[in-house]
């Protein structure tokens, strides 16, 4: 059958933001091969289980394993109307070819899910693999980053208002930890995300026990299969396809692995509005192509888009949970071929862009503590109102004398005034030179020992996975 030439339409998605390695796991070349060795995974298991396949035919089918012409097994589907058929008959087709005899051996006792479900699956199972590594390097360069600006004292921020006194070191191990609680998740994820296994229409493994002829022989074919894909455990009871809510669990761990880059991102982007920082900028790099001074923030900016898109497919997964008829159906056929490389991919891009600006950024530490000057008397309001407690004022008391004097420089727009307006103040306890001493040098807690804490716990992860904690991005667009 021949067919118009269809246009190739680019897949952004793929093709800018994740890494090579992720692309690889869910390219369709890579999927036709992992099907067919599943397919001689199970011809050999069923040869050792008493099927009589030839030595030679088995080899046969070996032989083709990488021979993938996508045009013609879509010429196929087209006429067949069936995905799964087509990769049959070319399988087949290729294999008899090389063989010089017809050979139709794949496929038997399995359905269309005992092939697709189980191969996607472990795809799914390779980028969680993959996306590990890719948090590991994330905490190891934030775990740098936090030593290095363990002290550096700044001007912290609630609801983007200057409040305490807090550490650029402390913002990094904030985002790491954020980062280590989604990881924890996705081990656990790892270690406990199951296989369908070879099920079979309706889940029964009937016609597999029909084939074989015992209840022994079709477990050590599926446990054959499980290990052939690397699962830890396979689902004991499913019905033609597995629970959907796997899959929105998977969408789910790594929403939340995106949520530590895409805060942090919104950080850069708030601090580089500031001249404090900015992610790394290029030589030859271009800002913006009217205003030659801009240090656009837009690799953060890309981070933010990829989680948005992200999300979407994680509301997209959630829509297909608990939408399983019956024993199953393939109303959630389009909605995962897209939604299960898509997340894989968009965390990876946002893993790439993430660890590219940790390794490029720049901070302005004259800048950050010039703005850290301008703020400090107010930054210590919260210190001038421990003190006034300690010295028998009223918490509400020392709360409204120390906010109107602090309001009212602010409107006089002197702000060098506060700590003389607060010393005048008669209902406040404390002289000119204690307030001095309270607000002239920027303390900031134990922020310090909060980056030694999480760095430690980065630590024992490094060391875990040394390899994933030396990874370097893809250079990216």
């Amino acid at each position: 059958m021949h067919t118009k030439q269809r246009p190739v339409i680019e897949d952004v998605l793929a093709s800018r933001y994740p890494s090579t390695p992720m692309v690889v796991i869910w390219s369709p070349e890579q999927k036709v091969i992992d099907e067919r060795r599943l397919w001689v995974r199970v011809l050999k298991s069923q040869k050792r289980l008493g099927l009589p396949f030839a030595t030679e035919d088995i080899a046969a089918y070996e032989r083709v394993l990488s021979t993938v012409n996508l045009a013609s097994i879509r010429e196929r589907e087209i006429r067949l109307r069936q995905d799964v058929k087509a990769r049959i008959e070319e399988f087949n087709a290729l294999a008899s070819l090389y063989a010089r005899r017809k050979l139709q051996l794949i496929h038997e006792a399995f359905t269309s899910r005992d092939l697709t479900d189980n191969i996607e699956q472990a795809q799914v199972r390779a980028s969680l693999l993959l996306l590990r590594d890719r948090t590991v390097a994330v905490l190891a360069r934030l775990g740098m980053r936090s030593q290095e600006f363990q002290l550096l004292a700044m001007t912290g921020r609630s609801h983007n208002m200057p409040g305490q006194v807090t550490t650029l070191g402390k913002r990094f191990a904030t985002f790491a930890e954020e980062l280590l609680i989604a990881l924890d998740r996705l081990e656990h994820l790892i270690a406990r995300y199951p296989l369908r296994g070879i099920k079979g229409a309706m889940g029964t493994q009937q016609d597999m026990l029909d084939l074989l002829g015992s209840a022994e022989n079709v477990a050590a074919l599926e446990a054959d299969i499980r290990e052939h894909l690397g699962f830890p455990a396979a689902l004991q009871s499913t019905g033609q396809v597995y629970p959907r809510s796997l899959d929105l669990e998977v969408a789910s761990v790594l929403a939340q692995l995106a949520a530590a880059p895409a805060n942090f991102a919104l950080m850069v982007r708030l601090m580089a509005g500031h001249q404090l920082l900015h992610e790394g900028f290029g030589s030859d790099q271009t800002g913006s192509t009217a205003m030659p001074h801009k240090l656009n923030a837009r690799t953060c900016e890309r981070i933010r888009a990829l989680k948005v898109i992200l999300n979407g497919y994680l509301a997209m997964a959630a829509e297909i949970s608990g939408e399983q008829w019956l024993e199953g159906d393939v109303s959630c056929s389009a909605v995962r071929r897209i939604v299960l490389p898509g997340v894989c991919m968009a965390l990876d891009g946002i893993f790439q862009a993430f660890l590219t600006v940790l390794d490029e950024m720049e901070v302005f530490p004259g800048m950050i503590t010039a703005e850290l000057n301008r703020f400090l008397p107010f930054l210590s309001s919260t210190r001038l109102l421990m003190a006034g407690l300690k010295a028998g004022m009223g918490r509400e008391q020392a709360h409204a004398i120390i906010k109107r004097h602090a309001v009212g420089v602010l409107r006089r727009g002197q702000l060098s005034g506060f700590i003389d307006a607060l010393a005048a103040d008669p209902d406040y306890p404390l002289g000119s030179d204690q307030i001095q001493a309270l607000v002239e040098t920027p303390v900031h807690g134990l922020a310090h020992e909060h980056v030694d804490r999480v760095s430690a716990r980065i630590a024992d992860i490094t060391d875990r996975y040394p390899d994933a904690a030396a990874y370097v991005p893809e250079e990216i667009l």
